[in-house]
């Protein structure tokens, strides 16, 4: 017999089976005994009151045999089979690619920028020098910009696909069984390196195909229909089915397809900065103690509030994280966080970022590049006030809502460095305002919140790509090019890992109608 109950545990014992079979035997009033096995299915931490526990979902195996699930995954041999062309080797390519080879199609992943592992020496130039390669940066390379932003794997997008799915295709590839369970899942830039690597090498055995340094500068179509790609080196590759999953920052892909004169459209965004606090406020806030102890992981939080008509919301936010650069050329500064697995960083960070309407922003909407263009603007004003070398300009959160350049910054994560700036000089005032009325409202609902230990740094600007490339709903297909499969964050139709994951599983699937 298997039933299926909700227990309570303290801190510190969420993995212990003997307390598991414990709890479970009381709440089914039977002896632990008759308990084989208690297998947990959602687990989350409840701090609402001052005895902080985990709620838990759980399996509970009564006189019968417990066999933990195992997470393998068989693929069958594609090196000789029908192929797909796969511009981009991020969530949603290299899950296009999985799905392909489950069809019995051979994907051919093309990816701009370098291997996991060479995109290191190219991520310490950025943090250590200030010098961007653009074709290999926190954004652009194997894994796309979710292998060194932190791996979390919280998500909403649950009618858009089976999102177990995906979670169980990281496990199989190396990643904890605990991102199956946990409320709001994470794997850690650590750890995510090798995942994407097994990944790849899973394509690659099964007769698939990565390709780094490969950028694309052309579709290649004829008669309303696509033929194929072609490289930067000259190369072409043909195909009928090309999955476009290049992610929201590759601005050259954009002013290729206007350049081709495909259909590409302006989208709204969010934009603001990333906030910064000591990690042990957030704890003391959220956990209603001075001290978390080991055995509760370092706390984060959600904030949103309406202001002026406009949501001012907190955005991917990273307990015991670090500030990361994440600019894609030499002058601009663009912000985002990570954390690694065990988030024993001493800091917190999260982007609190405006949303921004078709309306904030000057120019006719008919414009493809309208608030694409904006936000470079922005992300331009961030490095000349800055200084360059990628100095982020950066404020104390009082001083920014009293209008007041802090006479000195708090030590912070960013490594390439902090100037203070009054943030006003960087963000249009209608952002400005919100964000200084938003922020003593957010203090207001976490304790600790509204200090002068925090600091703003300027500024986060791609939480979601300001261009979308249409398609049809039902076939996913480019309105006017038959093959061409709009994928992912870059087209507008995902906004993480997991909806973009599921986003490229879908379109494979798409894809393997018209190959």
């Amino acid at each position: 017999m298997i039933k299926e109950i909700e227990i309570v545990c303290p801190p510190g014992q969420q993995d212990d089976q003997d307390v598991l079979k414990r709890l479970s035997a009381s709440a089914l009033d039977i002896s632990p005994q008759k308990i084989t096995g208690v297998q947990v299915f959602k687990r989350s931490i409840d701090a609402r009151s001052r005895r902080v526990v985990y709620r838990m979902q759980v399996r509970v195996y009564i006189d019968e045999v417990y066999h933990p699930e195992t997470y393998t995954q068989q693929y069958p041999d594609v090196k000789n089979a029908k192929h797909v062309v796969i511009v981009g080797a991020g969530p949603a390519g290299l899950f296009a690619a999985l799905q392909c080879i489950e069809l019995g199609l051979k994907p051919i992943v093309l990816e701009r920028g370098k291997s996991v592992k060479d995109r290191r020496r190219d991520l310490a130039n950025i943090n250590k020098e200030g010098l961007v390669n653009p074709e290999s940066n926190y954004c652009f390379g194997e894994g796309g910009a979710g292998t060194y932003s932190d791996g979390k794997l919280y998500t909403r997008s649950t009618k858009r696909g089976d999102v177990n799915a995906v979670l169980k295709a990281f496990v199989a590839h190396g990643a904890t069984e605990d991102i199956l369970v946990d409320a709001r899942p994470h794997i850690g830039t650590n750890k995510l390196p090798q995942i994407i690597t097994a990944m790849r090498e899973t394509i690659q055995n099964a007769g698939g195909e990565v390709i780094f340094d490969a950028k694309v500068i052309e579709l290649l179509v004829q008669f309303d229909k696509i033929q194929g790609v072609k490289l930067e080196n000259g190369e072409t590759l043909k195909s009928n089915a090309v999955i476009l999953a290049t992610g929201h920052s590759a601005r050259d892909v954009f002013e290729m397809l206007r350049l081709q004169n495909i259909l590409i459209e302006a989208k709204p965004f969010a934009l603001g900065v990333r906030i910064e606090h000591p990690q042990e406020i957030i704890d003391q806030a959220q956990y209603h103690c001075e001290y978390r102890g080991p055995d509760l992981p370092p706390s984060y939080y959600n904030l949103v509030e309406q202001v002026d008509g406009r949501g001012v919301f907190s955005f991917c936010m990273c307990p015991g994280g670090i500030i990361a650069p994440c600019a894609t050329d030499h002058d601009e500064i663009v912000v985002n966080g990570w954390s690694p697995s065990k988030r024993n960083n001493p800091f917190a960070n999260s982007g609190t970022v405006v949303q921004i309407n078709m309306e904030d922003v000057k120019g006719s909407d008919a414009d493809p590049f309208k608030m694409l263009n904006f936000q470079h603007s922005i992300e331009q004003a961030a490095f000349k006030a800055g200084g360059g070398r990628l100095v982020a300009p950066a404020q104390r959160m009082v001083d920014f809502v009293n209008g007041k350049l802090s006479i000195d910054l708090p030590e912070n994560s960013y490594l390439p460095g902090t100037k203070s700036t009054e943030l006003k000089e960087v963000l249009p005032d209608w952002i400005n305002e919100r964000l200084r009325l938003a922020l003593p409202v957010f203090g207001r609902k976490m304790k600790g919140y509204f200090t002068n230990e925090a600091i703003l740094v300027g500024v986060e600007s791609r939480t979601s790509s300001p261009v979308k490339i249409p398609r049809d709903k039902e076939t996913m297909q480019h309105p006017q090019i038959q093959g061409l499969f709009p994928c992912g964050e870059g087209a507008g139709y995902a906004g993480g890992i997991i909806s973009a994951a599921i986003d490229g599983i879908n379109c494979a699937i798409a894809a393997g109608k018209v190959v």
